[in-house]
């Protein structure tokens, strides 16, 4: 059985002329004791809700995964492995959610993997303790995850291991490939840690060192670690990378690079492995076979579920609702009525403030909100009444209300990355929609995983707050610039700006509604007074006209198109009145959200921005994103800030209506 993995591996990346084949190799017999004798899962059905799940952290072993799927019999094909790393098929470079059946997590960049996982745990323990009842247990699985030193060198791997240790996440098992081995050659000039006491440290239960070639041994230890009743496991399993190739196994050669036809023939020999390459012989498959045993346990499981379904139907079909992603049927009822709300009051609060209005209406009609923050609580203001901070008890259990609620609410700590990647790992295990929060600067710590929920298409929303040079007297540290031009540049992720209360509803209930796509909201910290509109559709589409000339008294037709977002959209509408006063005709377009916007069709594009008028975009960040909407001028901040209360750096840097009008005037040659 470990060798049918060894000869793929070897001759998937052979064919491929590029991969990674000695963590496969390596990591062989590990595959064996977990897939073989403990993991949980039906091949004919990926999707099967109380499934184990299985991460592959270490990602660029690739081939191990799509050898292990393949053998188990999941709709991957022997063609599928032919065609390693090439375009359109279902076995790329790292693995890669929705693309490969059974592939839980996408993994490459190193330390995800492994926080995604805490994620995925998080959720199996939170969901467990608010379904499961007497004699009911429909949620009950694992999380298993192969990580390599590469991962352990990532920053971010403590910041999750650290959370996972004081949530007390159980059915967390990880198992540590310990070969030595990194790209550069032996890692021990560089990486001195002490792995096991450094997890001991985390709260962890560390079995090992175990010899990992030896399968009834790792056996013997993932099921000591699945008895942890309080504490994650990490399994120490002593390898050497490339095992088998009797010249590349323990080096750095065997790490990222094709072995060769002359060391596969060799490796081929060593191992007594007589078959032509990709071929596999019967009695390795039969021994494979997971098809019959995943489908007697989930059946087992549907068993068990269809009585929970008899006992406690409400709650059952709360269940599939929210394991299927679908929002309650009155969503967008209570979307309306907050939107309605936003608009009767009018209020002039900071937007980071409306977003929290819009969730105390949000959080209380939907249960699978997760909220957070990265110890920034009471400036993102991510908490509601409906929220109560999650914790634990000593001995695991997840505390909950007295009315038998969870906490919703998670305190991550300064772990921005950490927040970001767990969060994904939660929106991919299915049941929860989290968000989490921190400041707008700070998204740079978040931006790999950021990048990783739109690459993987998961509804995961950032709240970042104090959006801009607004926030004042912390100085050029905090102050975002680059910031919002930056997320917009990331395919597939919806960024929102919002400038009043209804802009925020709106924001929230896109950000929600949308399920293939991450989104990130730019709030501020200073109040923002409410702009008064005729219509809220339009709001929906990224852009739309806030104010034409008649509503600053102007019988003529627009002049020029001022583009605005956020705090910025105030300046430009008295900057519309100052000009409306010496005859010009402006046309406000709020733009809460360009990548929304950009969406559109060309129709609604040339109605909001008419051909021929010029364009001057106002927005406190750096100009040259506004160039795309051809824009004649560009009202903004191409230097870092300064450390002053916030209006006065507002005028420092130009941002007053003054200063619009002039730039208007001169576009316009008045």
């Amino acid at each position: 059985m470990a060798n049918a993995i060894r000869a793929l591996a070897m001759d998937a990346v052979q064919a491929a002329n590029s991969g990674h084949p000695g963590a496969p190799m390596g990591m062989a017999e590990i595959s064996v004791a977990l897939w073989s004798r403990h993991l949980r899962h039906n091949p004919a059905d990926p999707h099967w809700a109380d499934r184990d799940r299985f991460v592959l952290s270490n990602g660029h072993g690739s081939m191990l995964i799509y050898a292990l799927l393949h053998l188990t019999g999941y709709d991957l094909p022997i063609g599928e492995l032919k065609a390693f790393r090439q375009l359109h098929s279902k076995t790329p470079g790292h693995p890669e959610v929705g693309i490969t059946p059974g592939v839980e997590t996408t993994t490459g960049p190193l330390g995800q993997g492994i926080t995604n996982a805490v994620g995925l745990a998080l959720a199996e323990k939170l969901l467990a303790t608010e379904f499961n009842r007497d004699g009911h247990t429909i949620v009950d699985h694992r999380t298993y995850v192969f990580l390599g030193d590469g991962c352990l060198m990532e920053g971010i791997s403590h910041e999750a291991c650290a959370l996972a240790g004081a949530w007390k996440l159980n059915k967390l098992i990880a198992l540590y490939d310990d070969n030595g081995i990194s790209i550069d050659g032996q890692v021990t000039p560089w990486f001195i840690d002490n792995t096991a006491l450094r997890f001991v440290a985390y709260g962890w239960n560390v079995i090992g060192p175990v010899d990992g070639h030896d399968v009834a041994a790792v056996d013997e230890a993932i099921a000591k670690a699945k008895q942890s009743a309080d504490k994650p496991s990490l399994i120490i399993c002593k390898t050497t990378i490339g095992k088998g190739s009797p010249n590349r196994a323990g080096t750095a050669k065997a790490h990222g690079e094709a072995l060769g036809a002359e060391e596969i023939k060799l490796t081929r020999e060593a191992l007594g492995w007589s078959h032509e390459p990709f071929v596999i012989p019967s009695e390795a498959y039969a021994a494979w076979d997971a098809k019959a045993a995943g489908a007697a346990a989930q059946a087992e499981w549907q068993q068990r579920f269809a009585a929970y379904e008899a006992a406690h139907p409400a709650l059952a079909a709360e269940f599939k609702r929210r394991m299927a992603g679908a929002l309650p049927k009155n969503f967008a009822e209570v979307a309306v009525q907050a939107i309605v709300a936003a608009h009767e009051k009018a209020e002039t609060v900071a937007s980071r403030k409306a977003s929290q209005l819009a969730l105390e209406a949000f959080t209380a009609a939907l249960p699978e909100l997760l909220g957070g923050s990265a110890d920034l609580t009471g400036s993102n203001l991510t908490n509601t009444k409906s929220t109560p901070a999650l914790r634990f008890g000593r001995e695991g259990q997840v505390v909950t209300t007295e009315d038998g609620k969870i906490g919703r609410h998670i305190n991550y700590g300064v772990r921005e990355f950490g927040m970001a990647a767990i969060m994904n790992g939660v929106a991919l295990h299915g049941g929860y929609i989290p968000y989490g929060g921190t400041f707008l600067t700070f998204s740079d710590y978040s931006r790999n995983a950021i990048r990783m929920a739109a690459l993987m298409k998961q509804r995961v929303i950032h709240v970042f707050t104090h959006d801009s040079i607004g926030l004042g007297e912390d100085g050029p540290t905090h102050q975002s610039v680059e910031h919002a031009a930056s997320l917009r540049l990331i395919p597939n992720l919806d960024v929102w700006r919002p400038a009043d209360t209804a802009e925020t509803v709106v924001a929230w209930t896109m950000a929600i509604g949308n399920t293939t796509r991450p989104s990130a909201l730019l709030l501020s910290r200073q109040n923002l007074p409410y702009a008064p509109k005729a219509t809220f559709d339009d709001i929906t589409k990224g852009a739309y006209v806030l104010a034409d000339p008649a509503e600053v008294g102007l019988k003529k037709k627009p002049q020029a198109v001022i583009i605005a977002t956020g705090s910025e959209v105030q300046l430009a509408l008295h900057a519309q009145a100052a000009l409306a006063k010496d005859g010009i005709a402006v046309r406000v377009v709020s733009m809460p959200s360009t990548t929304v916007f950009d969406r559109q069709d060309m129709a609604y594009k040339a109605e909001v921005l008419p051909a021929g008028l010029p364009r001057i975009a106002v927005e406190a960040g750096v100009t040259d994103y506004w160039w795309k909407y051809g824009c004649a001028a560009v009202v903004g901040i191409d230097t870092y800030g300064e450390s002053a209360p916030a209006g006065v750096l507002f005028k420092h840097f130009g941002f007053t209506p003054e200063n619009v009008a002039d730039t208007v005037r001169a576009v316009l040659g008045r």
